[in-house]
């Protein structure tokens, strides 16, 4: 299933995208895509309905973050070889592990609004992971039992105050903006193995972001049994997998970043695209 919510920010609705990619409204069976929604049960139940009973959504609606009542948003670093290199960082032996705030989440195509004074916004196109079910102390062998579900996320990230401001990475993370997820959830059955998925990212047409999962170095397995074992995931909580090469930071000659007027355009292969313009802050 793809699981989406549209509407005006602050009142989205419920929704899901049918196979033949019309927009349906759940609201008549569903209050909200939240953590309860999303659990095994909830799935099973939203599953057994049929797509063509539920009423069609006209036009072209604004789709919000694809869950709500997300607690934690949860991220990991450093978790490409090419990136680490273009980072002029050693490949982690464990996952590097940081926070984007929540209140940086928003909608897939809302404006990016690049912070004041900054001069180093920078892209990300990440895989994100959904729990649908609690998590602490769990096994690699039975971590994916645990996700609901997989996003798109821009893990939009302000160097400066990230590298360049103490030792903490979470300062240049959860800018207001910084945290694009969606258009959908789409769910673990229809996905199948997240380390399989092709994804991209373009800023004003040039495509800069070209890459897979499949060359990780820590799965997301791995990854959604390493942090159990240092937090309880609930179910709604996010996790963003890492990027790959091609961001700002590491572009050739000279690293470039984002400025008021530029266009993002990202995607990862049976999960959607995203597109945002930036605005001054």
């Amino acid at each position: 299933m793809k699981l989406c919510r549209v509407g005006p920010a602050g009142k989205e609705r419920p929704c899901l995208v049918d196979g033949d990619g019309t927009l349906r409204d759940l609201s008549g069976h569903l209050a909200e895509i939240d953590g309860a929604a999303l659990s095994p049960d909830g799935l099973r139940r939203l599953a057994a309905l049929d797509p063509a009973s539920l009423p069609v959504v006209d036009g072209e609606p604004r789709y919000g973050v694809p869950v709500a009542g997300t607690r934690k948003f949860i991220a990991i670093g450093l978790n490409y070889a090419d990136h680490a290199a273009e980072s002029n960082l050693p490949i982690p032996e464990e996952p590097v592990v940081f926070n984007k705030w929540v209140s940086c989440l928003q909608g897939p195509n809302d404006p990016v609004t690049i912070p004041r004074n900054s001069t180093k916004t920078d892209w990300e196109v990440e895989l994100g992971v959904i729990i649908g079910s609690p998590a602490f102390r769990v096994e690699e062998r039975d971590a994916l039992a645990h996700v609901a579900g997989y996003c798109v996320v821009n893990d939009v990230s302000e160097r400066h105050w990230q590298t360049e401001r103490g030792a903490t990475w979470d300062k240049g993370k959860g800018f207001p903006t910084f945290g694009p997820v969606g258009p959908w959830l789409v769910t673990a059955d229809e996905v199948g193995d997240p380390q399989k998925l092709s994804m991209w990212l373009e800023v004003n047409g040039k495509r800069v972001q070209d890459g897979s999962t499949s060359t990780m170095i820590f799965t997301v397995a791995q990854i959604v049994a390493y942090c159990s074992q240092f937090v309880q995931l609930e179910a709604g909580d996010i996790i963003t997998t890492g990027t790959p090469p091609g961001v700002g930071l590491g572009q050739k000659p000279a690293p470039w970043f984002l400025k008021a007027g530029d266009v993002i355009e990202l995607g990862i292969e049976k999960l959607g695209q995203q597109r945002q313009d930036c605005v001054a802050g």
